[in-house]
């Protein structure tokens, strides 16, 4: 640290970006952040500091600058993407520095028209080969025996000249340049460095990237697998996203993709096959047109409203408002109705509603009528709902409000699922909204699974108008509904089954406009095949064919997310299938399994997070998890919402933001599916905690890659390691001429490993390693 500190009384030079040049290069090329001498020599990059609870402490150099705000601008047209990055950067020091910019290229530049400019005025800047900048590399990670930079080594290198920033004052550096996109499998792919901003020791303070897409044909599917995204469509051909954080610590670079077509659904498939031995993994986006049918397709939707004595006040008004604002949003043509219930049902109208305007102010007048008091009689109400509904021929909803358990009519949970069912013979999709925590979530959950929809949960302090406006938004425009998908290929023999299972979220599932569906799955045999959606569409049976690809086996961890997803939703499968069918050791096995290879800490395998449990020792590990389980048995209160709330993250894992909160959406945009928050960039893992219905981060689980780690006394050890392979672990001294070879031997695929600077053990080929 003292040297750093001299070397910083003279001139140095900051390496504050690497601008990604190639999409296609996503895990290959990052932004760093370091401190170059006059000499060349790289001071040690500053990190976040390890709690001491979950691993050794070590020193942090201190940094003389800050980065107080970084804004990403891009517009992409035609596979080219113009990027200007601006970046507000402060000297914290009390003495000048003079900093250069420096940027690790990829092996082939597909960049032009670099420019570089401080507060407005442009700098000279070169461009070093791969050859060239190696010598840099490698002298920063042997000199300062630090492993950040090992990825980059076989880069090339865009330098610029030194500009100076003063003691205590502020430079804006902006960085212009155009980049060709990847496009493969009918996507377009483009990616940004951001993983660089864990080399800091403080937060950038703000960051926002927005990317304009505008296209000759229309676009249908975008999709981050990194973050969560904002959205504005302003036409068909073209679209706006947005992510906007505060004080945030990146940690995975920025990737969208998208497609365009002329069709009235897009679809793509995106596939990872890491072992050919094994099936393999695929994510389907579907997406129609974001303009609404002409006519819209008529729906029939009934809204189901608890007006029990607990619903009193602030509950009932907020129920109402949503309600409201759902009327003023149905399509003309539209069926419709009202059931309000507490011991008695009370509808709207004894049939269903065709939709005007004199309909529509006669039912704002019955749901300003509405007050509290009384008991709960969801049984009443629910089979109500259903029986109305007789057009099978239109897509049919039911949004059930209740803050309450039955305390009238039918008072047994499976009786009422069961009644519910039996009544709706035209499988209208239900969609519940338990408010506060004295609802019976399990009866929730039972209740959308057995009728196709989707459980939500308000917490007492969040308003309810919100998620129902939300939902609504979603399904108010069907296009195609009742889908059934297929993969099919006239080469394969029919008694080789299905090409896919275990495909998630599972059954029939509906398309709307502007909306996006995201699937997931597993496949056993690679090629081309003809994806088929079986479904209504304008009240006809229609079937629609799309090419996709599955590949045979991955060479890189490009798309190791679509893993990761699945194995999100899967666990969240299996613990909806425990909790609602009951306890099986398969799928307990499963869920440990799962957990542990991925990371994917839940309420009831937490205890991997502790650093003194055994990853290895499955036994004790199922054994656990099985008692862990029996919480299922609590329905309600706090711990019974905030257990269903977590199944149902788990399950929606890629349509929902499991990273930083996005800021609060401007008029106009609106937060897009999508997103893991950082999902193989190098985070740690989280879960949601039973006792204060928050979720809690995990220090001690790191997910990387395709890789998890759990730090295990003082040491970062692969998930995936055996203990034979243990017995045989080969142990190989950082910064030695073994250590280079192995890096040489192995290229990229581990150097983003062999940057976790703590003691690490890491399988590579099948055998572990440990440096």
């Amino acid at each position: 640290m003292r040297s750093a500190i001299t070397n910083l009384k003279r001139r140095s030079q900051l390496l504050l970006l690497a601008i990604c040049l190639m999409s296609w290069m996503i895990s290959e090329v990052r932004a760093q952040v370091v401190i170059q001498s006059e000499n060349d020599r790289l001071i040690r990059l500053p990190r976040p500091t390890v709690s001491p609870e979950f691993g050794p402490s070590r020193p942090v150099p201190s940094a003389p600058y800050w980065i107080e705000k970084l804004r990403i601008d891009s517009s992409i047209s035609q596979q080219v993407a113009r990027v200007q990055v601006t970046q507000q950067i402060k000297n914290v020091s009390n003495r000048t520095i003079q900093a250069s910019f420096v940027f690790p290229l990829p092996y082939d530049g597909a960049v032009d028209r670099m420019t570089f400019l401080v507060d407005g005025k442009e700098y000279d800047a070169k461009l070093l080969d791969a050859k060239e900048a190696r010598s840099i590399y490698e002298n920063y990670v042997r000199q300062n025996q630090d492993p950040a930079l090992l990825e980059f080594i076989g880069n090339g290198m865009f330098r610029t000249s030194v500009f100076p920033i003063p003691a205590n004052a502020s430079r804006t550096v902006t960085i212009r340049y155009s980049q060709v996109c990847r496009k493969y499998n009918g996507l377009t792919e483009w990616t940004f460095p951001l993983r660089a901003a864990q080399f800091t020791t403080r937060p950038i303070g703000s960051f926002e990237l927005v990317v304009n897409v505008v296209e000759e044909s229309k676009i249908k599917n975008i999709y981050s697998p990194s973050h969560s995204l904002e959205m504005k469509r302003t036409s068909a051909e073209s679209a706006t996203v947005k992510v906007a954080q505060k004080h945030v610590i990146p940690t995975s670079d920025f990737r969208l993709f998208y497609d365009t077509s002329g069709k009235q659904l897009g679809v793509n498939v995106l596939s990872y096959r890491p072992d050919k031995s094994e099936p393999g993994y695929f994510m389907l986006l579907a997406a129609p047109d974001i303009q609404l049918v002409e006519p819209p397709t008529r729906k029939s939707i009934v809204f189901v409203v608890d007006r029990s004595g607990s619903m009193s006040g602030e509950k009932m008004d907020q129920a109402k408002q949503a309600l409201i604002q759902v009327l003023n949003g149905l399509n003309p043509d539209d069926l419709f109705n009202i059931v309000a219930y507490d011991t008695d049902v009370e509808v709207f109208q004894p049939e269903m509603q065709k939709f005007n305007d004199s309909r529509r102010k006669q039912a704002i007048g019955f749901v300003h009528s509405l007050f509290a008091g009384g008991s709960t009689n969801i049984s009443g109400a629910l089979t109500q709902a259903v029986s109305m509904m007789q057009d099978d021929r239109t897509p049919s909803y039911v949004v059930f409000l209740t803050d309450g358990i039955p305390t009238a009519g039918i008072k047994d949970s499976a009786e009422i699922v069961k009644s519910v069912v039996m009544q709706n013979r035209v499988g209208a999709r239900v969609f519940s909204f338990g408010v506060g925590y004295d609802v019976n979530s399990r009866l929730l959950d039972k209740l959308s699974r057995e009728c196709g929809g989707v459980s939500t949960f308000v917490r007492p302090n969040e308003d309810i108008e919100a998620p129902v406006a939300q939902l609504y938004n979603q399904i108010s425009s069907p296009v195609m509904t009742n889908i059934k998908l297929s993969f099919e290929n006239n080469k394969l023999k029919v008694e080789n089954g299905k090409v896919i299972n275990r495909v998630y979220p599972r059954g029939d599932f509906d398309m709307f406009a502007g909306q996006q569906v995201v699937l997931v799955g597993r496949y056993r045999k690679a090629g081309n095949f003809d994806v088929v959606l079986d479904g209504e569409l304008g009240g006809d049976n229609v079937t629609l064919h799309y090419k996709a690809r599955l590949t045979d086996h991955s060479s890189n961890e490009t798309n190791s997310f679509v893993e990761k997803i699945w194995a999100m939703r899967r666990i969240g499968e299996i613990i909806d299938d425990i909790d609602l069918n009951g306890e099986n050791d398969e799928l307990v096995d499963e869920l440990v399994k799962l957990s542990t290879r991925h990371g994917i800490i839940t309420p009831y395998t937490a205890f991997l997070a502790d650093e003194t449990s055994s990853i290895l020792n499955h036994e004790a590990n199922f054994d656990r998890t099985r008692r862990e389980l029996s919480q299922l048995g609590t329905e309600t209160g706090l711990g019974g919402v905030a257990q269903r709330a977590a199944k149902g993250e788990l399950q929606r894992a890629g349509n929902e933001n499991f990273g930083a909160e996005a800021a609060d959406a401007p008029a106009g945009f609106a937060t897009r599916p999508g997103g893991m928050g950082g999902l193989g960039g190098g985070r740690q893992a989280k879960f949601r905690d039973l006792e204060t219905d928050e979720e809690v981060t995990v220090e001690s689980v790191r997910n990387i890659g395709a890789k998890t780690f759990y730090l295990r006394n003082g040491v970062w050890v692969d998930s995936v390691v055996t203990e034979g392979q243990l017995k045989k672990v080969s142990e190989i001294k950082r910064f030695g001429d073994a250590y280079f070879k192995f890096v040489e031997k192995h290229g990229k695929k581990v150097a983003r490993y062999l940057q976790i600077p703590e003691p690490v053990i890491i399988v590579v080929e099948g055998a572990a390693y440990q440096f």
